[in-house]
């Protein structure tokens, strides 16, 4: 699949970095460093535009090096770009740590995987068809 991407950044572009990676990182575009207190979010921009096709979505997902070690991820997980936006891809980014984290020009931030969607049709109906599940849920398998 080939996507169209305007890279504005002082950056390469983004790159999947095992042959089998779902996803590709996305780099942060900032001219100074940003200080990420605990608890606190913020909007880091990428300096990426893209075109997608109809029918697919990109998900920005947390990278899992820097939530183990950092406790820093993407706060709307996964965040969805849609088909039709073609704004600069900012990423949400929340410091769950009891730790200030500095977020660097370049650094990787998050990944993006491109993923295909279908549309849904929605149908009002008065009852469902029952399951042996039925409306069980939030843990109620058991722990």
């Amino acid at each position: 699949m080939k996507i169209k991407i305007v890279n504005k950044s002082k950056h390469q572009l983004p790159a999947y970095e095992t042959m089998l990676s779902a996803g590709m990182d996305l780099r942060a575009n900032i001219d100074k460093p940003v200080i990420l207190k605990p608890l606190e979010r913020t909007l880091i921009k990428t300096g990426l535009f893209i075109e997608l096709p109809e029918g697919y979505e990109a998900q920005i997902r947390p990278r899992s090096g820097l939530a183990y070690k950092h406790g820093i991820t993407v706060l709307n997980t996964p965040g969805t770009i849609d088909a039709d936006y073609r704004g600069e891809i900012g990423i949400i980014l929340v410091n769950l740590s009891s730790e200030e984290f500095v977020i660097k020009d370049g650094e990787r931030i998050c990944q993006m995987i491109i993923a295909k969607h279908e549309k849904a049709e929605l149908i009002e109906v008065d009852t469902l068809n029952k399951t042996e599940r039925g409306a069980g849920g939030f843990g109620h398998t058991g722990k």
